[in-house]
């Protein structure tokens, strides 16, 4: 084993392992792991004879590296020739057979730990290998002379986890007829030591990798390089654990394992854990845990992998103390999936033992709570909150059914009825309602139901969602703060629970709290996307120059993010810099144009949903300031309260009625999948955020004469906006039909529902 630290060399790197090894333990334990270890000390004499250096032997694993690609490939195949007539020998079927993968990349060695792109790379193409065969990247395909007796296969373009470009993959076998090339140089000593010696230093490095996968060594990381002061409590990241499954479907398992590990350690008071966020950015990447612990500020790394197969299940997991660069302690987990809560209850305990945490009787009580007890709704689960991490419709539209089957499993579990309360609070505020299939009222009718179902056994997921609904919709902003603090109290080191709720505090004008609340939503996720919330809560605190510079900053790590160019424009027209506040505007209207609507005015802050009405105003100053027009508002763009509006007379259905019956137009403001599935007999349609507008309404009655305004309901602000916007451009007999088109229906008026 190499000593001492090599940095930046090219190496051909070979990563080799024992496919199906879990199931030949399963037979016979000892005996599987002595024909592992023997079959290793053959492939590592072999990888001596050709030149080649062993850097890792991880238990079912061993790492390789050489100078030349010939070499590389021709260890390999004269191993699998000789693995092959060895295990054929076996009267039994506990026959290990390996499978190998080898790339070309820089390496860095650091004592017995080896890094690098190049060393990931090979161990997902070893992947892509049959048992007992090779498979190699085209670089490497391409560097192997000609004259060599090999012939290969392509396998094709591979999309391989961590690496954003395909990598074009051959299998290798020797030509038939052909006999494998000789060493060049007889040379079987490793590393200058004499034979019997390396044998013996093999088998020892095997034994040893067995029972302990990770040697304690780590460069350390640096004090003076730490992005933040480190807490006083001892705080950790836990990395995206590695799904050496043969199966590449079962990352959800692996990275769910990872989360659920996150989840667990920061429910404890005495720990400090950065969140999920920002620790799966280093997801598939070959980085030191030193430069980990320095760019999210803590003292602890937990990295590991996860291995399963049918109901096995194998866990390696080390902490590491970043500081001193030696590990606190290294496992590995034979279990049945049957057994998972049990396992991630005792990698929870590992860590607190070593850690010395003194856990309080409310850490001992959340310890004791259980999400559920169905290992496949669990799985289930697992399925459906990959998809819906990644956070677009079509991810959403797959999530649900797992996230359904995990409720049919397990009626009780309040963390999936969470989930489907977000999906559909999504499909409600994000416009998914769509692609999910359904119209905006029954997203909100959907929305509510899961979420009363979640609060049978909330979770910190579950307030999240009604802090959110109960702001957004109903303008309950008490109840609102009422459920972000729950969230935090039952999971202090949640950042998306500090997140809402220093989005409302800022929005009910308490805006100097609010700045408490969105840093250590930063500290604890240093890699979420809060620069944009941030800017906005400096700008309504009145600290316009940090606002101006905050924004700006979150304008270059989004262009794409349109609203935080008109916030920008605010603190510019604040701060007199008008040209910068022009060119703001002018970005923030070309994004809206792309995106098929009109430009701003100041008649669109009339939407903004504050409590307070100086915020309103505030925001509102800072836009007259960077010379935001008057003008009238085209198509609706904000949220409104929808319990009254100003200069609009609110009336029932009852009343609706009677002006029904008068023949005073009705505008239907819903979108086009609502109104498809049933509106009010003769009513206008005029959809909020891209048809309603001036022109078409005064197409539809006179600024002097009567109109009747409506949507699905108080849970739709759109008719809410709308009137706002038709008052402001003149119209002067405007109703608002507040309880919209489900009263009328209910009421038995006339509708109109296509048939089918």
């Amino acid at each position: 084993m190499e000593k001492g630290r090599l940095s930046g060399k090219l190496a051909y790197i070979l990563h080799a392992d024992i496919a199906g090894s879990t199931a030949l333990v399963q037979k016979d334990e000892q005996l599987a792991h002595e024909r592992i270890l023997d079959s290793f000390r053959r492939f590592s004499d072999t990888i001596a004879k050709y030149h080649g250096r062993v850097y890792e032997l991880r238990g079912d694993a061993l790492l390789a590296g050489f100078d030349r690609p010939s070499d590389a490939v021709t260890a390999a195949l004269t191993f699998q020739s000789e693995h092959h007539d060895y295990i054929e020998k076996f009267d039994d079927d506990i026959r290990p057979t390996v499978r190998v993968g080898i790339a070309v990349g820089e390496v860095v060695i650091a004592d017995n730990t080896v890094t690098g792109a190049g060393v990931v790379l090979a161990q997902r193409i070893e992947q892509l290998a049959q048992p007992g065969g090779v498979c190699l990247q085209g670089a490497v395909y391409e560097a192997v002379p000609r004259r060599m007796p090999f012939q290969y296969e392509k396998i094709g373009e591979q999309t391989l986890k961590g690496f954003e470009e395909p990598v074009r993959v051959y299998a290798v076998q020797l030509k038939e007829g052909e006999s494998i090339p000789a060493p060049e140089d007889s040379r079987n000593a490793l590393f200058g030591w004499k034979p019997a010696v390396a044998a013996v230093v093999i088998i020892v490095v095997i034994v040893l990798g067995w029972f302990q996968p990770w040697e304690p060594r780590e460069e350390p990381a640096s004090p003076e390089r730490m992005a933040f002061v480190l807490p006083d409590q001892p705080s950790i990241a836990v990395l995206p654990f590695t799904n050496m499954s043969s199966d590449p479907e079962q990352e959800y398992f692996a990275d769910g394992m990872t989360e659920d590990l996150i989840t667990d350690l920061s429910k404890l008071s005495g720990l400090f854990v950065v969140a999920r966020n920002s620790t799966f950015t280093y997801k598939g990447k070959a980085v030191k845990v030193g430069q980990v612990a320095e760019e999210l500020g803590v003292r602890y790394v937990l990295e590991g992998s996860v291995r399963r197969s049918g109901d096995q299940i194998r866990i390696n997991a080390q902490l590491i103390d970043a500081l001193s660069g030696g590990h606190v302690w290294a496992e590995r987990y034979d279990s049945s999936f049957s057994d998972i809560f049990a396992l991630q209850d005792n990698i929870t305990q590992k860590i607190v033992s070593a850690l010395a945490v003194n856990l309080t009787a409310e850490d001992l009580g959340r310890q004791d709570l259980k999400e559920t007890i169905s290992v496949e709704a669990y799985d289930a689960f697992l399925r459906g909150w990959a998809h819906y991490q990644l956070n677009t419709a079509q991810d959403a539209v797959r999530a649900l059914p797992y996230f359904e089957k995990a409720i049919a499993l397990d009626p009780n579990y309040g963390r999936a009825h969470a989930a489907l309360a977000e999906v559909y609070w999504n499909g409600w505020s994000s416009e998914w309602a769509r692609e999910l299939g359904i119209s905006y009222q029954e997203a909100d009718e959907k929305m509510k139901y899961y979420l009363k179902e979640a609060m049978n056994n909330p979770t910190p997921l579950a307030h999240q969602v009604a802090s959110k609904i109960f702001s957004t919709i109903q303008k309950r902003w008490d109840e609102a703060i009422d459920h972000a603090e729950q969230a935090i109290a039952m999971d202090a080191n949640n950042s998306r629970s500090y997140h809402a709720m220093a989005r409302l505090l800022y929005k009910v004008g308490r805006s100097a709290e609010a700045l408490d609340y969105i840093k250590k939503a930063m500290r604890l996720d240093p890699r979420a996307d809060y620069v944009s919330l941030l800017g906005n809560i400096q700008y309504h605190a009145k600290r316009f120059d940090e606002s101006a510079a905050t924004l700006l900053r979150a304008t270059k790590r989004n262009p794409d993010g349109m609203w935080s160019y008109i916030r920008l424009a605010a603190a510019y027209g604040q701060l007199g810099r008008e040209q910068e506040a022009t060119s703001a505007i002018e970005t923030f209207n070309e994004l809206r144009e792309k995106r098929g609507q009109g430009a701003y005015t100041l008649g669109h802050i009339d939407g903004w949903a504050f409590k307070e009405a100086t915020d309103r105003e505030l925001l509102r100053e800072g836009l007259r300031k960077a010379s935001l027009p008057e003008g009238n508002v085209r198509g609706i763009t904000g949220a409104v309260s929808p319990e009254k509006v100003e200069g609009a007379t609110t009336i029932d259905a009852v009343r609706a009625k009677t002006l029904y019956d008068r023949d005073v137009p009705f505008v239907d403001v819903r979108d086009d999948v609502d109104w498809n599935a049933g509106h009010i007999s003769d009513a206008v349609h005029l959809e909020a955020f891209n048809v309603f507008s001036e022109t078409r309404l005064s197409n539809i009655v006179g600024k002097n004469e009567e109109v009747v305004i409506h949507c699905y309901g108080t849970v739709c602000a759109r008719s809410a906006a709308a009137c706002v916007s038709a008052v402001s451009w003149g119209f002067t007999k405007v109703y608002y039909f507040r309880d919209g088109f489900p009263a009328w229906k209910a009421a038995g008026y006339p509708v109109n529902i296509p048939e089918g």
